[in-house]
């Protein structure tokens, strides 16, 4: 008898395949914040027990992209002043403590290429690969703290983020100017070329403050509308 003793490995159930299938088109814009998930709906869609629509529901929940109302039952998050505030407050603390010191010859290279993947992606104009790309780049700073712990959070953190930021942002059309969306990007990039830790934190403080700022603009012209 070994401690591995009746451990089965399993594949991905249906309901997981069903979470990741529904995060994709919910990422992608396919829903909307405050957007209802019907469970019966999705489940006469997909030809598929609710049972398992539910249980993949839930996997949402877990990771942050559908919340529980008493009285609609499952709906996409909707951000808030409050949720985005916390969103990018946790994201300038993880950034600046990952740039706190400069960046190894490895960590450095790693950077550069999610930077590369990132102007890449702008000029596409494609706003889905953008954001995804944008958040990557920012995922490889974080990543260089060698925390697997804290990669995973940032990832739950920066998933919600994204999806906020297809749903508040499709009308500033940033994809149309995608030099902008770089150059927003550039003093930050220069201060860990450079190993200046001081300069990257401010850079990147500045950067999301400006971002958290433009975010809540969009929040509160849509609330006011």
């Amino acid at each position: 008898m070994t401690a591995l003793d009746g451990l089965a490995v399993r594949r991905t159930t249906a309901a997981q395949q069903v979470a990741d299938g529904l995060s994709e088109r919910i990422l992608a814009g396919a829903f909307h914040p405050g957007d209802r998930l019907r469970e019966s709906a999705i489940a006469a869609e997909l030809g598929i027990a609710r049972n398992t629509v539910r249980e993949a529901v839930r996997l949402l929940e877990h990771g942050g992209l559908v919340r529980f109302d008493g009285n609609r039952g499952a709906v996409t998050v909707s951000p808030t002043p409050a949720t985005v505030d916390e969103l990018y407050t946790a994201r300038e603390h993880l950034e600046s403590a990952a740039l706190a010191t400069p960046l190894t010859d490895g960590q450095l290279a790693t950077v550069e290429q999610a930077f590369a993947d990132f102007v890449a992606a702008a000029g596409t104009r494609e706003r889905a690969d953008t954001v995804a790309a944008d958040l990557a780049f920012h995922a490889s700073i974080v990543a260089t703290l060698d925390n697997s712990r804290i990669d995973s959070f940032y990832a739950t953190l920066t998933r919600e983020l994204r999806f906020y930021l297809m749903a508040l942002s499709a009308h500033e059309r940033e994809d149309e100017n995608p030099s902008k969306v770089v150059a927003e990007h550039e003093p930050l990039m220069a201060a860990i070329r450079a190993g200046d830790a001081g300069r990257a934190q401010r850079e990147a403080r500045h950067h999301i403050a400006t971002n958290a700022a433009r975010v809540q603009g969009i929040l509160a012209n849509r609330d006011g509308d």
